[in-house]
């Protein structure tokens, strides 16, 4: 526009030089008509040019504004949809760590079947000896056993163990506790005295006890190195301690799950969690 605005100037100036400019009287009226044309297209062709980019400018004006608007639109449906995710993931993420403890349990429960086969057999051994030696004492005419004079025996592993998996399951967390615990006083050298300390450290997770948690979970780290519940005691004591806002002591335990127990869910959930966090997992190495 500036320079079409220059180039009207100039015009004009030329007009002024062509009228001071001494001439025949009928070629100098006939020149000023010519550029009195002249100006007059010209000043309705700037009319027009005015108009256009005034209107040009309206419409961008409104277009600038309805973009404005679309923006301010977007911006706030991507802010209630991102708080919809943060949600439904808090959500989802509690969901998945019950259900994660309840196959663990379900998947103890198997090995714990599998155990207790294996001793059936020892078990019906043992009592058909026992049911021999009684018939030979009876046949022998040998008294009977006075009633009460038979000491108590004590509580079975197996079944011990079973009722409080079964209780922890079902959510009944005292009578759980007080179960492993039992466990644990009778059987501390028994095949399932690992999984009993590590549920005890499940019980007071559950519950929020997270200092506490953190104190059982160590007892497995510390207590029963051959344990195969080892990487789920350091998973779940690096979940803790981020429960209680320890982020650097959680990270370490989490690196040292992918470290030490590699091609395991326990691995998978520490990788995945780091990754949450927005920092870098170790490569695993394989214990010798």
């Amino acid at each position: 526009m500036r320079k079409r605005y220059g180039s009207l100037t100039a015009v004009g100036v030329a007009v002024a030089l062509a009228l001071l400019a001494p001439a025949p009287a009928a070629a100098q009226k006939k020149e000023i008509i010519q550029l009195q044309a002249d100006m007059e297209r010209l000043m309705q062709t700037q009319r027009e040019l005015q108009r256009t980019v005034d209107e040009k400018n309206a419409v961008l004006k409104t277009l600038v504004e309805q973009s404005l608007d679309a923006v301010n639109k977007l911006n706030t449906t991507l802010g209630v949809l991102q708080k919809s995710i943060q949600d439904v993931q808090a959500n989802s993420g509690a969901r998945i760590d019950t259900l994660t403890t309840q196959v663990q349990a379900l998947a103890d429960n198997l090995e714990e079947v599998k155990s207790r086969l294996g001793k059936l057999n020892q078990q019906m051994g043992e009592a058909q000896s026992v049911l021999q030696s009684l018939d030979a004492k009876i046949a022998g005419g040998a008294p009977a056993q006075p009633p009460g004079g038979a000491a108590t025996p004590p509580p079975s592993a197996d079944a011990l163990y079973s009722n409080a998996l079964r209780d922890f399951t079902g959510g009944k967390y005292d009578l759980a506790r007080q179960q492993f615990l039992d466990y644990l006083k009778f059987f501390p050298e028994n095949d399932f005295a690992s999984n009993a300390q590590f549920y005890l450290g499940e019980i007071l997770y559950a519950q929020k006890q997270y200092p506490e948690a953190i104190a059982e979970y160590d007892k497995v780290l510390d207590n029963y190195p051959k344990s195969f519940k080892l990487g789920a005691a350091r998973l779940k004591k690096g979940m803790a301690l981020l429960e209680m806002g320890q982020k650097a002591s959680a990270l370490r335990e989490l690196r040292e799950v992918v470290r030490r127990h590699p091609a395991t869910e326990e691995e998978r959930r520490a990788r995945a969690k780091l990754r949450e966090l927005g920092a870098a997992a170790p490569a695993p190495t394989r214990q010798q």
